[in-house]
């Protein structure tokens, strides 16, 4: 064996036993580049083509009679997990991206056309999305004036969506982020802290006009001056 091959096979892993392929290029810089290279065009943010249609279907979970529109865009990688739970629908034109961390979501779950999920993002089950809604786990830094925004580190923080929500149209959330259980989302609204379960919140950024009482069985209006 020549010295190349042994230097190939000590970088992938082969050679070595006490660490895995997978490990073995998260800890090389070149082999990271390599792998990086292989599964993501440049200057693209979505995977080759063999990766979404020979190596994807095979990694990630879709449930029965779930269904991803053919014009919804798959930014999807093998690295990172996806699911898609039984009878949920994604529409046309909406985007799920997992680079950054994974996405799951549960079952009977709708997310409406031209919506954008960026992982790590957990959806509950029987949860409506309504269209042009942005949920992204993803930030980015700009402390440094000195560097550009897009050159600084991601602040990656995962989103929780319990069972039942209601997200209305052109709703933001933000990355960290938990919306409790029935909780309501007015259209428009950007939330940037976490909502309670059996509340209704509205605004920029959103806060609780409402919020269900178990006792009268009602949805008793929140004054501001209450919050």
């Amino acid at each position: 064996m020549d010295r190349t091959s042994e230097e190939f096979l000590e970088h992938s892993g082969q050679k070595s036993t006490g660490m895995s392929i997978k490990d073995r290029i998260k800890s090389s810089e070149r082999l990271k580049k390599i792998a990086h290279f292989m599964l993501i065009p440049r200057n693209r943010y979505r995977p080759r083509w063999w990766v979404r249609a020979l190596l994807n279907p095979f990694v990630h979970k879709k449930g029965k009679n779930a269904v991803f529109s053919r014009k919804a865009r798959k930014d999807l990688f093998p690295f990172s997990p996806f699911e898609l739970g039984a009878n949920s629908l994604i529409e046309d034109f909406s985007v799920i991206n997992n680079a950054i961390g994974p996405v799951i979501i549960g079952e009977r779950t709708l997310i409406g056309i031209s919506s954008v999920i960026i992982g790590p993002v957990t959806l509950g089950n029987d949860i409506l999305i309504a269209q042009n809604v942005v949920i992204s786990g993803q930030n980015h830094g700009y402390e440094d004036a000195n560097l550009p925004i897009s050159k600084q580190k991601d602040i990656v923080k995962h989103i929780k969506i319990e069972d039942e929500v209601w997200l209305g149209a052109n709703v933001v959330v933000v990355a960290g982020v938990t919306i409790g259980k029935h909780a309501v989302v007015a259209a428009g609204s950007v939330v940037t802290k976490d909502v309670p379960a059996f509340s209704i919140v509205a605004g920029n950024p959103a806060r609780i006009i409402r919020q269900y009482n178990p006792k009268t069985e009602d949805w008793d209006r929140i004054k501001k001056n209450d919050k």
